[in-house]
């Protein structure tokens, strides 16, 4: 290589190492922890304070933020990183001793897991001061599952599972999820995916694409009866969050994991939100269309995608069924003759409307949601509004796809529910963290990202 004699200016990798310090910096200083470490430092009471509680948690923080794998590896950082250590607040006199030893380090770590329940205080007061800033945020959500494997070996023997043993976790359990679908030769294709370990419940703004609510459960616990609780935590702990409920257009997307009458009827019946949660297919064999009004002869049916038709009485033709949107103070779809609507050839008009009354607009039927809640919601399946909305869904796909690639769940080295609780909690803290500090900075456009570097004002 060339020899270039002239000195440089500056030195890249000091730029490089102060733009991801940045990163550390934008989330401790969004983070509303001082009462959860005031706590920790009274726990501590007149304990020896070799290692300070205020940079051993700065620096549990900051493992999250560079992506360690273990607390090994960021102990490995802490020592031969002096400006890390200073960003922490360990006293710099002492160099590398000012860094806890492992020993010391999993003793915080085991205080921080044991008051769990009040780390999650940090991950409401983080939602309120976003909720804050994004008007709109919780109006457009969307939930899901993810599937979290344990690192630890699977627990064969039921006697064998109250033995302490390290290397297995006695809290996970096995979990499996089936995935179909139809090729496009038409066959049908199968997949089933099984792990041991947990599964996270997520709801997401899909829009922000920022946690909303979440639930760790162990991995045979089912998707459906997950999502009220935490549409209903949401409006217990963040009731301004709620309160855009009450206006039109608050939506819940799901997949077909989430299908029931119960969630419709929930979410919509209770909360004002409008569910978009695919469908299972429940209807036997052969079965293709059933009644609208089953206690009239007006022959309109309707089919499991949701679909309304009318037949004619003449030539027993099957015709869709104009939609003319949804009635709130009816809790029902309108639907109108599509002769009339669109300006077709019915022989069977005339008969059909000696029925009933018909106003300017021809034969025109109401569909209640209480017919099946499954099947209609107030946001008509077969439109493209409700492909529009459904489309949403994906937002929560991207978050779990950040929580395995960038918050490190696909090399983790976790065993038993109370660590993984405690790890997943200060993760989706950091999320919100990062998210209220880069709007803060006038960054709001990297609200999404965990790695992008902090732009500098000059």
């Amino acid at each position: 290589m060339a020899r270039i004699p002239q000195r440089r200016l500056f030195n890249w990798r000091e730029l490089d190492a102060a733009s991801d310090l940045d990163r550390l910096r934008l989330v401790l200083e969004a983070l509303p922890d001082e009462e959860f470490v005031s706590f920790l430092e009274q726990r501590r009471d007149r304990g020896r304070d070799d290692y300070p509680i205020r940079p051993t948690w700065n620096a549990l923080i900051g493992g999250i933020v560079f992506q360690h794998q273990n607390a090994a590896s960021l102990l490995r950082e802490l020592w031969r990183n002096a400006e890390l250590r200073e960003v922490c607040g360990f006293d710099p006199t002492k160099g590398g001793a000012a860094v806890p030893s492992e020993d010391a380090f999993g003793r915080f770590l085991k205080l921080v897991i044991d008051h769990r329940k009040q780390l999650l205080s940090i991950f409401h007061r983080l939602l309120d001061e976003l909720a804050k800033l994004l008007p709109d945020l919780g109006r457009k959500m969307a939930g899901d599952s993810k599937a979290i494997p344990s690192f630890g070996r699977p627990v064969r023997d039921e006697e064998k599972r109250k033995e302490q043993d390290r290397r297995r976790d006695t809290d996970a359990d096995w979990g499996k999820k089936t995935y179909r679908g139809t090729r496009a030769d038409g066959s049908a294709w199968e997949k089933v995916v099984s792990w041991f370990g947990y599964k996270l419940h997520l709801v997401v703004d899909s829009v922000y694409e920022l946690p909303l609510a979440f639930h760790l459960t162990k991995a045979s616990v089912g998707d459906s009866p997950e999502l009220l609780p935490r549409v209903e935590e949401i409006a217990e702990q963040h009731p301004a969050v709620a309160q855009r409920w009450e206006e039109p257009g608050a939506e819940m997307a799901a997949d077909k994991g989430y299908d029931s009458t119960a969630n419709n009827a929930g979410l919509y019946d209770d909360h004002n939100i409008k569910p978009v949660i695919d469908k299972r297919t429940l209807w036997k064999d052969g079965e293709k269309t059933r009644p609208v009004f089953s206690q009239r002869a007006d022959s309109f049916v309707y089919d499991e995608v949701g679909r309304v038709y009318c037949v004619c009485p003449l030539t027993g033709e099957q015709r869709d069924m104009f939609f003319a949107g949804f009635e709130h103070d009816r809790a029902a779809l309108k639907y109108r003759c599509p002769a009339a609507a669109c300006g077709l050839e019915c022989r069977g008009r005339k008969d059909c409307e000696r029925q009933a009354a018909v106003g300017p607009f021809g034969r025109v039927i109401r569909v209640p949601l209480e017919l099946d809640r499954r099947i209609f919601t107030p946001i008509a399946r077969p439109t493209p509004k409700w492909d529009k909305a459904y489309d949403h869904r994906t937002a929560v796909e991207r978050v779990n796809s950040r929580i395995d690639q960038v918050l490190q769940f696909e090399r983790h080295t976790i065993r038993g529910q109370a660590k993984m609780e405690t790890r997943i909690t200060l993760a989706l803290i950091v999320v919100l963290a990062m998210a209220l500090g880069r709007i803060r900075a006038n960054q709001a456009d990297l609200m999404r990202s965990l790695t992008a570097a902090v732009r500098r004002v000059a």
